[in-house]
């Protein structure tokens, strides 16, 4: 059977985390320096459900919105009933800098026992699908949030379009024809050293503008033909005052309706406009409309429509909150608070939907939910638990700064939650047959393990009999000093088992030179001797066909995708900064039999968001079956895994300890 790894270079293996100590004892004055750990209260502990999770995380899920910017954000505007949004585009995935803006909006208002919706901003009909939007609901149940309402903004079309017209008839808002060229102008130039100047259509009569509105709404112009803008305050310092845009009429090719302020209206007046290029279908309200409203129109009006109190966003926006309010105070009653804070970004990977998109179209991952991506989805399917995910934003905290963590540190924290929530196994991943000579062929030996160090997990048994694997890594055909795992004349401990076992032969490949299979004899005591003591332990799985023994598995080990910490910046495009080991491949895996009955208790941990207790129409998916896997990183099932038991496939999660490349 062949062993080695899919990919031409094998993976160094994580240290030997699990060995007895291999350095000299800690001096006098180290000891006097470590501080114990207090004892536990005597008396009974409480029994726990099977679905229980571990001890909870020791990080304040409400920290967030207890002191700091939050807690001042609250004190402005406290008198009334909290209501918030999280209102994402649906024309892609959700990635990692989302769920920041998730547990803000959600959180905020669960705190301060108000209620958050999650609206759709529909608004951009190119690139926008349903398949975006069924994603993206789902995702933030999965993060363990009911959203009390979901709405679109294209649930107000209507009442939007009339509100333009409003607009317009109080002077406030005009149709423009100009190109390009000649707003960027208008708006002091490229640079912005000249002096501003009015577009000419501003001073059009009201009726001659509601007149072109409408023409706008009836299919007159051709896309980019006409736009209506906000009549605001050229003379203001601020950008967002300099007449926006209210309502466009797009083209069908997103990467020409994504930025209003660069479409070339002069485009839109050639007589071969291809019919391919008009406005395009709307995937909620079909053909229905030639125009739609802008964020900057759209955003603020369904604030006020919903009866939103606190317009959270990120700083992006800030500058945008003159022009939030000023179209609010010309159009509607209700005023929201807009306030921001610091986005979350992640270094060393790309958030882009198009950079993602092109990763997928180049193969270069499989696709939008590949485990080496940061949307959410592929957070989830690579099994990180929602619960480490809001933990993490937690400890961030809530700033106007923007965030932006190496992946290395999220990494650490999901680490952290992961060590005192899920179960360990025995998972040798790149297995060498290891022969007990001197045990009979019929040797049985069903060995008791815990789940955990937390009793509460229980325990399991697994078979040892006389053929066990052992990682490849952990024998050496020459012993040397410095290495303390399994040698040719060294006893090395197998976990849990009685009596260690030394190597005494063993045998090569013809052709490759690789060990194949190594003899060794079971160092049981005399009767009246004491037994022998290793000096370090090593896991295994053993062979027993009776017990099911091992479990074979695809193991999938997830590496970072890119080579350094800005993949845009390499001078030749981010696709130049692709790693070639981000993923390598152990197709020959075997896991102990104590995953079955990890996989039938899954989740783990249990917990909102995955078994449904919180969030509603939330399906615990495979990812949910987590383990650590003894000295090798924590391990989840992933889709790709067939029914049953056969065919399994395991995504690492993320490391034992940072840094793994030393052995």
């Amino acid at each position: 059977m062949d062993n080695t790894p899919s990919k031409a270079t094998q993976m160094p293996l994580e240290p030997n985390k699990h060995e007895l100590p291999e350095r000299s004892k800690p001096s006098k004055a180290k000891k006097e320096k470590a501080i114990k750990p207090a004892k536990a209260p005597k008396g009974p502990t409480p029994p726990r459900t099977k679905r229980e999770a571990a001890p909870p995380i020791p990080n304040d899920p409400d920290s967030m919105f207890k002191v700091g910017f939050l807690a001042d954000v609250y004190q402005e505007r406290s008198s009334e009933r909290v209501i918030t949004r999280f209102p994402p585009e649906p024309n892609g995935y959700l990635h990692i800098g989302h769920s920041k803006a998730i547990a803000i909006n959600f959180g905020f208002a669960r705190y301060h026992g108000g209620e958050c919706y999650l609206r759709f901003d529909d608004t951009n009909p190119a690139g926008e699908e349903k398949e975006f939007d069924d994603s993206i609901e789902e995702t933030v149940r999965w993060l363990g949030f009911t959203p009390k309402r979901i709405t679109h903004s294209s649930d107000n079309f209507d009442r939007l379009y009339e509100l333009a017209e409003v607009l317009i008839q109080k002077d406030g808002a005009y149709v423009c024809h100009c190109t390009k060229a000649q707003i960027v102008d208008q708006r002091g130039g490229g640079d912005g050293k000249k002096p501003r100047y009015a577009c000419p259509h501003r001073s059009r009569p009201i009726l001659e503008s509601l007149t072109e509105f409408r023409a706008m709404r009836d299919g007159k112009y051709k896309p980019n033909g006409a736009a209506l803008r906000m009549k605001q305050n050229l003379e203001d310092g601020n950008p967002q005052m300099w007449d926006l845009f209210a309502y466009r009429i797009p083209r069908k090719k997103e990467e020409e309706a994504d930025e209003l302020l660069e479409e070339d209206r002069e485009d839109a007046k050639e007589e071969d406009t291809k019919e391919e290029d008009l406005a395009p279908h709307h995937y909620r309200t079909g053909d229905k409309w030639k125009i739609y409203p802008t964020y900057d129109f759209t955003h603020c009006l369904c604030d006020s429509f919903e009866g939103i109190t606190h317009s959270l966003c990120t700083v992006e926006f800030e500058l945008s909150r003159v022009s939030y309010e000023w179209l609010n105070n010309k159009l509607v009653d209700h005023k929201p608070m807009q306030r921001e804070y610091g986005r979350l970004s992640m270094s060393g990977t790309v958030l882009s939907k198009r950079k993602i998109q092109k990763l997928v179209q180049d193969k270069h991952v499989r696709s939008w939910d590949d485990p080496r991506l940061y949307t959410l989805p592929a957070l989830r399917r690579r099994g990180i638990p929602p619960g480490a995910i809001l933990s993490f934003v937690n400890e961030l905290g809530v700033t106007k700064a923007t965030s932006n963590i190496e992946i290395k540190r999220f990494e650490t924290s999901v680490r952290r939650y992961l060590e005192m929530t899920v179960p360990r196994l025995m998972l040798v991943l790149d297995p060498i047959k290891v022969v007990i000579d001197d045990l009979p062929d019929d040797h049985l030996e069903m060995l008791e393990l815990p789940f955990s160090k937390d009793p509460a997990y229980g325990v399991h048994t697994v078979p040892f009999t006389k053929t066990v694997y052992i990682e490849r890594s952990d024998f050496r055909e020459v012993d040397s000093p410095d290495y303390f795992r399994m040698a040719p004349g060294k006893p090395v401990g197998l976990m849990k088992v009685p009596y260690p076992i030394t190597a005494t032969t063993f045998e090569k490949h013809p052709e490759s030179g690789q060990v194949t299979v190594v003899h060794a004899r079971y160092e049981r005591p005399a009767e009246g001797e004491k037994p022998l003591k290793p000096k370090s332990f090593i896991h295994w799985v053993a062979s027993s066909p009776t017990r099911k023994s091992p479990i074979t598995a695809e193991v999938r080990i997830i590496n970072p995708l890119f080579n350094s910490d800005n993949p845009a910046a390499h001078p030749s495009g981010f696709l130049a900064d692709i790693n070639p080991t981000s993923e390598e491949i152990f197709p020959n895996a075997m896991i102990e039999t104590g995953f079955e009955e990890i996989r039938r208790r899954a989740p783990w941990p249990a917990e909102a968001g995955e078994n449904g207790s919180d969030s509603e129409g939330v399906v615990a998916g495979p990812e949910t079956v987590r383990f650590q896997g003894m000295r090798m990183g924590y391990f989840c099932v992933d889709g790709d895994s067939e029914a049953g038991m056969e065919g399994v496939v395991l995504n690492r999660i993320v490391s034992l300890k940072e840094d793994t490349g030393k052995d």
